[in-house]
């Protein structure tokens, strides 16, 4: 039987990747795609994330969902992965719409209706906190939650502090983190060093001639070119695809180990910091003031820290050939 599979995605060429390599496992059944205001606004993700679909000639329902953060101005990532989130390529319109019900409500009832279900999440963590909120025992019907976000114990992508996903949204995030979500956290370092796609995979992908490959390539030009301004690496990093990896199959991921994480929302300085307690001093008499309401809560989220990068490239050139 397959496993069923809900995504929560703000579309922009990395999620597209991913999707399609959630689309195209064999032993799985996304169930719902849901949309969410992050890289680029919700119109445009939602359009992407049918595109995406269409392309893999898949019929799954796609939700629209949240406009904005729950108490921020949405800042969107268009810098990185161009005004459409796809490189500017000017691919054409999807023939279908986005059903008609709101992704939080559709959240709610997909996750009512499939429980044990596998969340994947993909960008801010808006839709998911609304959905918590309004419902807050849909977390103990999950029975993963993949989330690619954060930077825990290492540099961010968008502040020294905080990734790009937790940083959008960080009162989303807190709320998810300290909800009872079975939360595997699987950050932007992941995606970093020899998981970046070099010249060889890049030609490896193109040599397999495929319609799929050809897109996931060229959607990520404009990424490709941004992420070697940012950090100097020449390569495609894939964050979305790589946690789409460890969702289809935990043991690329090789070092995890389980922490209390709680996320900052007050300092601008680390405003959507992953603060991650690996020293388990949160315990610490000295400590229990801050960390009430994560002790209180008494749930440690799983972190990955590494992963297996050929295990997770093979996964991915399997998914496009």
């Amino acid at each position: 039987m397959p496993r069923a599979f809900l995504i929560d995605t703000d579309v922009a060429s990395d999620d597209a990747v991913a999707l399609i390599m959630a689309l195209r496992a064999p032993d799985v059944r996304v169930v719902a795609i849901t949309t969410v205001a992050g890289n680029v606004d919700v119109q445009q993700a939602t359009r992407n994330a049918l595109f995406t679909v269409e392309l893999c000639e898949a019929e799954v329902p796609v939700y629209r969902g949240a406009e904005k953060p729950l108490a921020r101005a949405h800042e969107n990532a268009t810098w990185f992965h161009g005004r459409d989130g796809l490189g500017d390529h000017n691919y054409p319109a999807p023939r279908q719409s986005a059903q008609a019900i709101h992704a939080v409500d559709a959240m709610i009832d997909t996750i009512g209706a499939n429980p044990g279900l596998v969340l994947v999440t993909l960008g801010p963590l808006t839709n998911v906190a609304l959905a918590l909120t309004k419902k807050p025992e849909i977390a103990t019907k999950v029975g993963r939650c993949v989330v690619m976000g954060g930077a825990p114990c290492c540099e961010g992508n968008v502040t020294p502090a905080a990734e790009y996903n937790i940083w959008v949204d960080p009162e989303a995030a807190r709320i998810v983190m300290l909800s009872g979500l079975p939360v595997e956290l699987v950050g932007w370092q992941t995606c970093r060093g020899e998981a970046v796609l070099n010249e060889a995979d890049i030609a490896r992908i193109q040599a397999e001639g495929s319609e799929l490959g050809r897109f996931a390539i060229e959607c990520n030009s404009h990424a490709r070119t941004a992420y070697k301004v940012q950090t100097g690496e020449d390569g495609i990093a894939l964050p979305d695809p790589v946690a789409m990896s460890v969702a289809l199959d935990p043991s690329i991921g090789t070092e995890w180990s389980e922490h209390y994480i709680d996320v900052e929302i007050r300092s601008e300085l680390t405003r959507g910091m992953t603060v991650v307690d690996r020293l388990d001093v949160a315990a610490d008499e000295r400590n229990r003031t801050v960390w009430a309401p994560v002790l209180e809560q008494g749930h440690k989220t799983k972190v990955c820290w590494t992963i297996d990068a050929g295990r997770w490239k093979e996964a991915l050139f399997a998914a496009l050939r």
